[in-house]
């Protein structure tokens, strides 16, 4: 019987990848307006291609940026670009479809709920707080608990210690097949595959279930207890 699933944070619950592109839109426009004379288009996909190489979590994306731009930091354009950030972020940012009436659904079932990450912990509990969803989880993982990233069996192992619950009873959930799947599976977890959140767009997720919308888990649930 499954009783506990796990869920990455970012396009898994919330549509990651589009926030970072709005924001990044807002961030830029700000600099803009601040004298600073880029094309808009090519710096995004240059900020973009930049979390891509140095990862999405990156402090200082907009700092290589102006720098790359001008030889030298430009601390105007660089308030101006890290205010629009902010400003578009806490505004685009929620979950997907079906994810808080999902939850509630799951926890009612009586099975606990969990978060692995590779955010920061003071990034992912800010996005799990704003979205509300923060009080849902029985444990949060994040890479600051292990200083080690997924597909490392160490977070997954940790949560598994912290909800006191089997591999075996357990789903994880996540957009990322070369992390989330292969990591889960090294423990010995039975993982679902978010296609929807997938910008990769992979053929063969290596899942024993893949799901295009974040409310087919409920079926995967049935599915998994029927055959247990």
């Amino acid at each position: 019987m499954i009783k506990a699933i796990i869920f990455d944070i970012d396009n898994t619950l919330v549509d990651f990848v589009r926030l970072k592109r709005m924001a990044v839109e807002s961030a830029i426009l700000g600099m803009i307006e601040a004298g600073f004379h880029v094309d808009k288009d090519r710096s995004i996909e240059h900020i973009m291609s930049i979390y891509e190489e140095e990862g999405w979590e990156d402090q200082l994306v907009f700092n290589k940026f102006i720098e790359n731009k001008l030889g030298y930091l430009n601390y105007k354009f660089l308030a101006a670009g890290i205010l629009g950030y902010r400003k578009a972020r806490e505004s685009a940012l929620s979950p997907y479809p079906f994810v808080t009436s999902t939850l509630i659904k799951i926890l009612k079932k009586g099975i606990k709920l969990a978060i692995v990450s590779d955010a920061p912990s003071r990034e992912a509990w800010l996005r799990l707080v704003q979205i509300n969803l923060h009080n849902l989880f029985d444990v949060v993982v994040t890479f600051n608990d292990t200083n080690e990233r997924k597909p490392s069996a160490k977070p997954f192992s940790l949560a598994l210690k912290q909800l006191n619950i089997k591999a075996s009873e357990t789903i994880m959930v996540g957009d990322w097949p070369e992390r989330d799947i292969v990591g889960a599976r090294k423990v010995g977890m039975k993982t679902v595959y978010a296609k929807y959140g997938d910008v990769n767009k992979t053929n063969n997720s290596g899942a024993d279930h893949d799901i295009n919308s974040f409310d087919e888990l409920l079926e995967v649930i049935d599915l998994e207890n029927k055959n247990a």
